[in-house]
């Protein structure tokens, strides 16, 4: 007797953790840190005992990402040569974490969020529009340039579902027209109010508050009169 097995799509990314060689980004592609960013990177080195140099290497990524915008792998061997490690623990890095682009992005990097809470809230319509007011599908490069589009897994606000990252700005409780907004802002120069779309503050209900409605009580409310500390005796008069 044969047993039925039921499984779910395998979902892979469309990164290769290899690096290939291309016209863009090879071991001569040009990268040096300006002097204001290796100062910067010189000061967060400095916070870690010496022989933990490494530790640094998450910030000096990041630094190399807001400077080019992604980061090449001429890049990566820099950073191994100021940290004074070997390559491999960078590419280890680089490679793991999802927000390091290893690959030009855009001006604009527009993140979907397709977990579960973003889902039942309809990220895929949410994706839909993204796709379409940039003119670009998810993993590609519009042909202007200026967006790229991506979709990832959990941005840490799932009380705001839906949600949509542009670099480093949060749009939250977004809708259609929402999307359509934000992107026809970014394309003329401008950047979107970032937060929730819904006019709700950070994450309150969407219904309105429905506890904490009162002042909170002062130190010392409903405590046992036991637990009170005594009041100082008065001295007797003679």
């Amino acid at each position: 007797m044969l047993r039925q097995f039921s499984t779910s799509k395998s979902l892979r990314s469309e990164e290769l953790n290899v690096h290939r060689d291309s016209k863009d980004n090879h071991a001569g592609t040009p990268f040096e840190f300006t002097e204001a960013n290796l100062m910067r990177l010189c000061a967060i080195i400095q916070n870690y005992p010496v022989g933990c140099e490494r530790s640094a290497l998450g910030a000096a990524l990041d630094i190399v990402q807001r400077q080019m915008g992604w980061i090449p792998i001429s890049a990566m061997h820099r950073v191994a040569e100021i940290l004074n490690i070997p390559r491999m623990r960078v590419y280890e890095w680089a490679t793991f974490y999802t927000m390091c682009k290893r690959r030009y992005r855009g001006k604009f990097n527009v993140k979907v969020c397709v977990t579960t809470p973003c889902m039942l809230r309809g990220s895929d319509v949410i994706l839909q529009a993204v796709e379409e007011a940039t003119c670009c599908c998810a993993g590609g490069l519009s042909a202007d340039g200026m967006f790229g589009v991506d979709t990832v897994q959990c941005q840490g606000a799932c009380a705001n579902a839906p949600v949509i990252v542009v670099d480093d700005d949060y749009y939250e409780d977004v809708t259609v027209c929402d999307v359509y907004n934000i992107i026809q802002i970014l394309k003329c120069g401008g950047i979107p109010p970032w937060g929730p779309q819904s006019c709700r503050f950070v994450a309150e209900p969407s219904a309105g508050l429905t506890s904490l409605l009162e002042c909170p009580p002062p130190p010392g409310y409903c405590i046992q009169q036991a637990l009170c500390p005594a009041a100082p005796s008065q001295p007797t008069k003679k």
